[in-house]
């Protein structure tokens, strides 16, 4: 399914950028590079960005850093860019950024949020325009906020771009979309993968302009300009293929190109979507409408509060990694009636942007560090099946869940996982995520073919991870889940207090 050659893939994060260099015969990483960095400081609390040149130096110093390690320089066949979602890159009329980039995870639109749904007629007649709702992390508030808090800087918008346009930007001089990511800034019409002008209009007349042109995936966004061939020490004119958002790229990384596969991501946020071959919307806006990255559609659910929640508590309690996945195995299901409610940085399924952290149920008996570890792993967990059940009952029929991030390499959280999905769970081999699938998306551009063949051919399980669920923990979870559901719908008018 593959051939000669080597494919770069790039996965653009909001704490760092990893590159891996594939062998587009086998499908081996042969090289990866990785250059962490961080937020800007001192912001307002809800606001969190970074400016566009961090990705650029990361990305050039991870990509030769992978080379020098595959010693296949002259070799690359093509690259891929995966990117953080929903983020928005102002550009002025000389492709210069305006501003940096407000990220997925600021909160600070909540309030041009609400103003455009009032405007447009409520969340059910957003659904209708663009398939999905209009939510703080999406990239329709962030361009309205800048019109609205920034006039001078929106009066110089000449292209809006998201964080992997960005970079395709840079490395080809062509400034294009692709439906997948394109879908989840809440402009788009999933099911026409069109610009819905009734949505742009709203924020102002003059964005349709600004807004690139959205091609196919399977398309390249374009070949790799002089400067940048030179700054990466590759050939110019090497294929850039059309990229997309991390979870479309995290899509074809699991191998989640065709029904019947969900993959779960564990990482600082955690996201869970499966392949469709038609658009899945959801009447109530909970769960997200995406397009993929291949030319189908991408049903899914992210929440912001994963392995922030539990990293916060391992850091309370003193705990290595180690000594956290001990302290879960020896607690009993449900914590002892230690329960959390992890929205630490508000939360984005539920939409509750204000929303707040809160331990419930604690009593002197119950008042431990093995409850304290396990309760914010179980209630992260139950997070992400609020936007399970939303996909099921939508009819996305899972036959397994592939786990990937950083939590999954816990043993006892992919238990959690199988036991509180009430699915098997399994591990890949290869765990790129979503720079593995941005090669591979650059391999399938570069030779044709069926994106899910390559990825049969390429991605393979874990089988020694694999973990069934326990009928006895299935339904103890299904009561907890109704306990965690109800708490955070009756608890929201609290939060903003």
């Amino acid at each position: 399914m593959g051939g000669e050659g080597f494919f770069v893939g790039v996965d653009c994060g909001s704490q760092g950028t990893k590159a891996v260099v594939v062998d587009g015969g086998d499908g081996r990483v042969v090289g990866s590079g990785y250059v962490g960095y961080g937020l800007i400081e001192g912001l307002p609390p809800g606001h969190r960005e970074q400016h566009p040149s961090t990705w650029v130096e990361a990305m050039t110093k991870a990509i030769r850093d992978a080379l020098t390690q595959a010693k296949v320089e002259g070799k690359i066949e093509g690259i891929g860019v995966s990117g953080q979602q929903h983020g928005f890159v102002p550009l002025d009329g000389e492709g210069k950024i305006i501003r940096p980039t407000k990220l997925w995870n600021d909160t600070s639109t909540a309030e041009e949020c609400r103003w455009l749904i009032e405007r447009l007629g409520g969340v059910q007649e957003v659904v209708k325009l663009t398939g999905n709702t209009i939510l703080p992390g999406f990239t329709a508030g962030k361009i309205l906020w800048l019109r609205r808090h920034e006039p001078a800087n929106f009066a110089r918008l000449a292209t809006a771009l998201l964080p992997h346009d960005y970079l395709n930007f840079w490395l080809t001089g062509r400034a294009i979309m692709e439906p997948g990511d394109a879908s989840g800034t809440a402009l788009m019409d999933v099911r026409t993968r069109r610009w819905r002008r009734e949505v742009v209009d709203a924020i102002d007349p003059s964005l349709m302009a600004k807004l690139p042109e959205i091609q196919s995936s399977g398309e390249p966004a374009g070949m790799l300009r002089r400067e940048a061939a030179e700054a990466l020490g590759l050939p110019e004119g090497t294929l850039v293929s059309a990229g997309g958002g991390d979870n479309m790229m995290g899509a074809i990384g699991t191998g989640n190109t065709k029904s019947g596969i969900v993959s779960v991501s564990l990482g600082t946020s955690g996201t869970i979507y499966a392949y469709s071959g038609r658009p899945v919307v959801d009447p109530l806006g909970e769960a997200h409408a995406f397009c993929d990255s291949t030319g189908a559609w991408l049903p899914l659910a992210c929440t912001m509060n994963v392995t922030v929640a539990t990293e916060a508590v391992r850091g309370l309690l003193g705990l290595s990694y180690d000594e956290l996945e001990e302290a879960v195995k020896a607690t009993p299901v449900g914590s002892n009636g230690v329960l959390l409610l992890p929205y630490l940085t508000g939360e984005r399924t539920p939409n509750v942007p204000d929303g707040k952290g809160v331990l419930y149920g604690l009593t002197p008996g119950n008042l431990a560090s093995g409850n304290l570890a396990r309760a914010p792993m179980e209630g992260a967990t139950m997070g992400l099946n609020f936007g399970f059940n939303r996909l099921r009952e939508m009819g996305i029929e899972p036959g397994e869940v592939r786990l990937t991030g950083g939590g999954s390499r816990n043993r006892a959280w992919r238990r959690m996982c199988a036991d509180v999905f009430g699915v098997e769970t399994v591990r890949l081999e290869v765990d790129e995520g979503a720079a593995y699938g941005a090669a591979l998306q650059s391999l399938w551009t570069r030779n044709g073919g069926s994106i899910s063949d390559i990825t049969d051919s390429f991605v393979h399980l874990d089988e020694a991870t694999r973990s069934k669920p326990d009928p006895g923990n299935v339904e103890k979870y299904r009561r907890l889940q109704r306990l965690q559901d109800r708490l955070s719908v009756d608890l929201r008018g609290t939060f903003s207090q």
